[in-house]
């Protein structure tokens, strides 16, 4: 059986990216699903500070020893900082994947959130998935 294990005050993607509002900025990255599907991750390439981006749009790639996957945006806004960490340690995603953000995004449009999954509501479908 899948790991379902999504943390509470964070939103989810049916693709399996989160996103977790502080303030006026919201950190995205991949849930624990995601890592243990896409194995051990080799490299990320993430957008430059300063890009706009559009709920679903593409953040960029992420890649495994299994496969390349693109990462989409849960909500939309203006990239703000990146994640430098993951250049030389993409591994830190499959280590914590709830603690390591990938992409940091401000002017976020707030009203976005509603559209995407609870906890509760991400558990459910990821034990579907099965």
């Amino acid at each position: 059986m899948a790991d379902t294990q999504a943390k509470e005050g964070y939103y989810y993607t049916e693709k399996h990216e989160w996103v977790k509002v502080e303030g006026d900025v919201a950190l995205i990255g991949i849930t624990d699903f995601a890592q243990n599907a896409l194995g051990d991750i080799v490299f990320i390439d993430l957008p430059k500070p300063g890009k706009q981006i559009k709920a679903k749009d593409s953040l960029g790639t992420i890649e495994s020893v299994k496969a390349a996957e693109d990462l989409y945006s849960p909500i939309s806004g203006e990239v703000v900082e990146t994640n430098a960490s993951l250049g030389s340690n993409p591994q830190a995603v499959n280590a914590e994947p709830f603690d390591t953000w990938m992409v940091k995004l401000k002017n976020i449009q707030t009203s976005e959130l509603g559209a995407l999954l609870s906890a509760a509501q991400y558990k459910e479908y990821v034990s579907k998935l099965d």
